[in-house]
């Protein structure tokens, strides 16, 4: 079982995963980090509806649809790991991540279905990544018309959650354990 992934150079992916890749320190790896983003995640659940609502601003998303969009996210990034991790070598196509949000109906959920749904992602994640091994971690794909390597949509999960709990902490004033 893998318990290290090693991280991706930089033409591993794309100029746009750069900000995720860089919010996992050098000393640590994205699994590592993911296992740790769990104490996160379990805080966000003990919010209240007044909290799970607020908005920083207006048009801004809500933390309850933060927490669906990190859920989607996780999904999809699994999703394009695990089809690159087995040999599929069919391009994937990009998606709009607003227009995720938009479609679901965040708002009408609680915050601990929400955060159920996002460990559930994050188990799915961590079983997957665990079973793959050295090689199949620097096999590549196309997505969104990019090459992205295997290990680096592992650290691209790990730092789409990372950076999207420094703003529930930085805008949303939430005051989450740190990873």
């Amino acid at each position: 079982m893998l318990t290290r992934v090693a991280r991706p150079e930089p033409d591993e992916f794309a100029g746009f995963y750069a900000k995720f890749v860089q919010a996992i320190p050098v000393e640590r790896d994205a699994i590592d980090v993911m296992e740790k983003q769990r104490v996160a995640i379990e805080a966000l659940r003990r919010l209240s509806s007044e909290q799970a609502a607020y908005r920083y601003a207006p048009g801004k998303w809500s933390v309850r649809q933060v927490v669906g969009h990190l859920a989607d996210v996780e999904l999809i990034f699994t999703y394009r790991l695990l089809r690159i991790a087995r040999g599929d070598a069919t391009p994937l196509p990009g998606f709009d991540e607003n227009a995720f949000v938009e479609g679901a109906d965040f708002e009408q959920q609680p915050i601990g279905g929400l955060t159920a749904y996002l460990q559930a992602a994050r188990d799915a994640t961590l079983a997957i990544v665990r079973g793959l091994d050295e090689q199949v971690l620097l096999r590549r794909g196309i997505v969104n018309n990019h090459e992205v390597s295997v290990r680096a949509l592992a650290y691209v999960n790990a730092g789409h959650v990372a950076h999207h709990l420094a703003l529930l902490g930085e805008r949303y004033h939430l005051d989450l354990p740190s990873v």
